[in-house]
């Protein structure tokens, strides 16, 4: 059945189709809060917002309602990580230990930091169990990731870090810069760019926080080989990556308020959209080089097989590229279609955000409502396919979005 929902915000009449599909969202996918924006040429062509903060629905999600992101937040802290390296402070070829002497021990020595960029350092969890709040103590966590064992040789496998990249790119950030990862955001790309972008949300912001409402699947919903080994495996990556993490809460203050590099931002679409303007020429020329914003997509790493997620991942720089599983069973909810040279972000439950170099697009989404999968959901491609769409685009049956 159908449900009344306000929508508030603009949009160019020629990405009309886009609001078009965020509507649709709230009719028929269950959407309860969200927010869309595009930006394309430097100019926002659809800042939409509507739903509710609230499950009980009875607080509208408003202008400024800002929410959990997940994994969109690498996309930010990779982000951070390339202005070092623009700059020359970090070299991506270097070995950690010549930012992080400790991080060299039990197999790790010769990590590069790219291995930590492109999920392939071999950490993608913690072998021994994680106390209660242990992952929101950032210095504890350090010292645990330093002194681990990783799970395979570093750089000859890839497995998604699905928590653990926040702090091996993240205390890099912090070591070169001696800022934490959450002032260097801030001082960096979300201050001056003007985007409500927090990894440590300051508390005088917490009211403005729609919690998430976890993702319940129906009686005899199949369930995906990477959920089947997470519950029924508690030794393996799957478990380890997701379960051992001291029973982190996303929707309590303490969680708020740590640096979660991985997983902990919190940002809306306009904000998340605002930050990745800054690769954008038409925005601003001063954040990136040209040949540092082309290697960010650059394809670093592309598997059959993720050993975390299992299913095929594709992975630049820190950053996901196009990923098109609908030939595996369930890979509508395992695929994230962008343009060839696209690359950007997934946050779990369906948040995202990437960047197009090839017509200058900025596109975000967020929202609190999470859906099915591994990856991105139908509400997320269905507003990437609509902006898509709008440019003229003539479909995505190689895997990615064709002119």
């Amino acid at each position: 059945m159908a449900r009344e929902t306000t929508i508030k915000g603009d949009v160019h009449p020629e990405f009309g189709g886009v609001a078009d599909a965020f509507s649709q969202n709230f009719e028929f996918r269950n959407e309860l809060g969200a927010s869309v924006c595009v930006i394309r040429d430097g100019e926002t062509v659809v800042d939409l917002w509507g739903g509710y903060k609230d499950e009980a629905r009875t607080t509208e999600w408003q202008e400024d309602t800002v929410s959990i992101v997940f994994s969109c937040t690498k996309a930010a802290t990779a982000l951070c990580a390339h202005r070092l390296v623009d700059r020359g402070q970090l070299n991506l070829n270097a070995k950690v230990a010549d930012y992080w002497p400790e991080y060299a021990c039990n197999g790790k020595e010769d990590t590069t930091v790219l291995m930590m960029l492109n999920h392939s350092a071999g950490v993608p969890a913690f072998h021994d169990p994680v106390e209660p709040d242990g992952c929101l103590d950032w210095d504890a966590t350090i010292n645990r990731m330093a002194a681990m064992e990783p799970w395979w040789e570093p750089g000859t496998l890839h497995g998604y870090h699905a928590l653990t990249f926040g702090w091996t790119v993240g205390e890099l950030v912090r070591r070169v810069s001696g800022k934490s990862l959450g002032e260097f955001l801030r001082d960096e790309l979300a201050g001056p760019l003007g985007a409500d972008f927090s990894i440590g949300l300051p508390e005088s912001e917490e009211g403005r926080v729609a919690p998430m409402v976890f993702y319940k699947p129906a009686p005899g919903e199949p369930i995906a080989p990477f959920t089947q080994k997470m519950i029924g495996d508690p030794a393996s990556i799957q478990s380890k990556a997701f379960v051992n993490t001291g029973g982190i809460d996303y929707n309590v203050r303490k969680t708020h308020a740590a640096e979660l590099g991985a997983a902990g931002g919190i940002a809306n679409a306009r904000s998340m959209a605002r930050v990745f303007s800054s690769l954008s020429s038409s925005v601003t020329d001063s954040y990136f080089s040209q040949a540092r914003i082309e290697a960010m997509g650059y394809v670093s790493t592309a598997t059959r097989y993720d050993a975390t997620l299992m299913i095929p991942t594709r992975f630049g720089q820190g950053f996901m590229c196009s990923m098109d599983n609908r030939h595996i069973p369930g890979g509508h909810d395992s695929s994230f279609i962008i343009g060839k040279n696209a690359f950007g972000h997934v946050g779990m439950g369906g948040s995202c955000v990437f960047f197009d170099p090839d017509r200058d697009l900025i596109f975000a989404y967020s929202m609190n409502q999470m859906g099915p999968g591994i990856l991105l959901n139908s509400r997320g491609q269905s507003l990437i396919d609509a902006t898509y769409d709008a440019l003229g685009y003539s479909g995505n049956a190689p895997g990615f979005w064709m002119p």
